[in-house]
């Protein structure tokens, strides 16, 4: 009464490949440097709270890495 793996792993292996892999780069020091500036100026502005900004700040990140650019990755984040 042994279990096949055979079985299992191939019921596990179609749902994993569902999901499609992001491709996700390390930013550029241009992109850090500009998305440093972006906060501050939303710091100054004091128009989020603390955990508003920390979570603005990871949505730039996530969509500058996909190779989006500043403008753009704001844009998409307040358009929602």
């Amino acid at each position: 009464m042994a279990y096949g793996s055979s079985g299992m792993s191939s019921g596990m292996s179609s749902g994993m490949k569902d999901k499609p892999k992001k491709a996700m780069g390390k930013m550029t020091d241009k992109q850090k440097a500009d998305l440093k500036k972006h906060m501050e100026k939303h710091k100054d502005l004091q128009d989020l709270t603390p955990s508003q900004l920390k979570s603005h700040r990871m949505k730039m990140m996530s969509r500058m890495r996909r190779g989006m650019s500043l403008a753009k990755a704001h844009k998409d984040i307040m358009g929602k």
